[in-house]
């Protein structure tokens, strides 16, 4: 009998859609506390994220079953994906006036993809603070500015895995990430805080 706890995930869910419920447990451990926490950081309410979380997994099992998953990309982030659609139909439900896309105009000639310095203990310490003061500031960000700045940071997904993952092309994903820091600079600067 083959050690399931050896599988990827990936090779779980084929075996899930093969017919073993245990398979299926397994990922649901595996990838729970990540998705989880993604959807309550977005939602900010933890009755709603319990609510989308189980929405999120029913859907995961009736794709499963209806065969519309393939083992030709990341489990976890096809199973992001479908967190983030339930999201957006959740915030459509509720008629969520959150929600702000970037102007056709969008400037994104003054944005750089500097990742964080590791270059020394004291930058590394510095660079958590940072994220930590970042984290107090996204609580007032509009939810896909929000999104995308815990995937960037907090999950440190690529520009175009979250591209990939909100349904939206990578100037989409940059410009929310340009609004988000200039709204985040704004707020910084409104209550005398340094990010840097």
């Amino acid at each position: 009998m083959t050690d399931l706890k050896k599988m990827s995930d990936e090779q779980l869910a084929l075996a899930y859609v093969g017919g073993n419920d245990r398979a299926f447990d397994l990922l649901l451990e595996r990838n729970q506390s990540k998705i989880f926490s993604y959807i309550l950081f977005v939602v900010r309410d933890q009755e709603t994220a319990n609510d989308v979380f189980q929405e999120t997994f029913v859907k995961v099992i009736s794709n499963l079953q209806m065969g519309k998953y393939t083992a030709s990309g990341k489990f976890g982030a096809w199973v992001m994906r479908i967190a983030h659609n339930v999201i957006m139909d959740w915030y459509r439900s509720q008629k969520s006036e959150n929600i702000v896309e970037p102007t056709a105009d969008n400037d994104l000639s003054n944005l750089r993809s500097s990742g964080l310095s590791d270059a020394s203990i004291e930058a590394q310490v510095v660079n958590e603070q940072v994220l930590e003061d970042v984290k107090i500031l996204m609580n007032s960000l509009p939810a896909p500015q929000r999104e995308v700045v815990f995937m960037r940071y907090y999950q440190e997904m690529s520009f175009k895995e979250i591209a990939e993952t909100t349904g939206v092309s990578i100037n989409t994903s940059l410009g929310r990430m340009r609004y988000a820091i200039l709204n985040m600079r704004r707020m910084a600067k409104n209550n005398d805080l340094a990010l840097a």
